[in-house]
C-alpha cells in the first residue's frame, strides 16, 4: 500500500483535485471519473460526490493507495 501525505492549505480540498495533486489522477476530469465509478472512499465509506470536500484528518483511499490529509 502506498501512503501520501497531503499538506492542506485553507479549510478544504475538492475530493477530484485531492487525486489530481497527489498524482492519482492525472487530471480534474478523471478524478472525476474514478470517484463517480465509486472507486475512492473517505475514512471507509464510499464517496459519490466528485466535489466533497474532504478536510484535514480524514483519509482518502483508493485501490491500495492512502491519502492522509494533515492541517
Amino acid at each position: 500500500m502506498s501512503v501520501y501525505e497531503f499538506q492542506l492549505e485553507g479549510d478544504y480540498v475538492e475530493l477530484n483535485i485531492l487525486l489530481k495533486l497527489t498524482g492519482i489522477a492525472g487530471s480534474g476530469g478523471e478524478g472525476k471519473h474514478l470517484v463517480a465509478e465509486g472507486l475512492v472512499k473517505v475514512d471507509g465509506v464510499q464517496e459519490l460526490r466528485k466535489t466533497f470536500k474532504v478536510r484535514a484528518g480524514q483519509v482518502v483511499t483508493i485501490d491500495d493507495e492512502e491519502i492522509r490529509v494533515v492541517d
